[in-house]
């Protein structure tokens, strides 16, 4: 079954876009396993709002309660892209989500800081390992990085619908 990972921020419109196309286009690709792995473009300390790592923590929180991580993807670039919604306080984050998640459970592994590192561990591996430099990025997990198929936005550009498309044709 092909897999692979595709790196992202939701706080990044072109992520969002990607996303959209990745999402459209998935239908004619079955058996295709993604990696879902959300990042930080621009990663604590540096002065930019809003931070999203709150809204990685979520992310992992939502798999373990079992949501439609499709609606909660949708509903997390939603919030930060086009709302604007201050995702960096856990009770919005439990507002945005409701009907996608128990906003009780929610919130308590949330503020429980179980995956509070999640960001940082991603981060890591996107920056330090899969050599990610601008978002989206789609690779293959587990493979020597010079002779992976990867696929990397361009800065100020992100992916297009075509070359979505390519990359899951050659993984196929």
């Amino acid at each position: 079954m092909p897999k692979f990972q595709i790196f992202y921020d939701y706080e990044c419109p072109f992520c969002k876009k990607g996303y959209e196309d990745l999402m459209d286009l998935l239908p004619a690709y079955p058996g295709m396993e993604i990696e879902w792995r959300p990042i930080e473009a621009h990663p604590r300390p540096e002065q930019v709002w809003p931070h999203t790592d709150l809204c990685i923590a979520a992310y992992y929180t939502a798999v373990e309660l079992g949501a439609d991580m499709d609606a909660f993807n949708r509903a997390m670039f939603r919030a930060v892209t086009i709302e604007r919604l201050d995702v960096e306080k856990a009770e919005v984050l439990a507002e945005i989500l409701k009907g996608i998640a128990d906003s009780g459970k929610f919130l308590k592994i949330l503020k429980s800081g179980k995956y509070s590192l999640k960001s940082n561990e991603n981060n890591d591996l996107a920056y330090e390992e899969k050599e990610v430099w601008f978002l989206p990025a789609f690779r293959i997990p587990g493979k020597e990085l010079k002779k992976v198929l990867r696929l990397d936005a361009r800065g100020g550009a992100g992916v297009s619908r075509k070359e979505i498309k390519n990359f899951l044709d050659k993984l196929k």
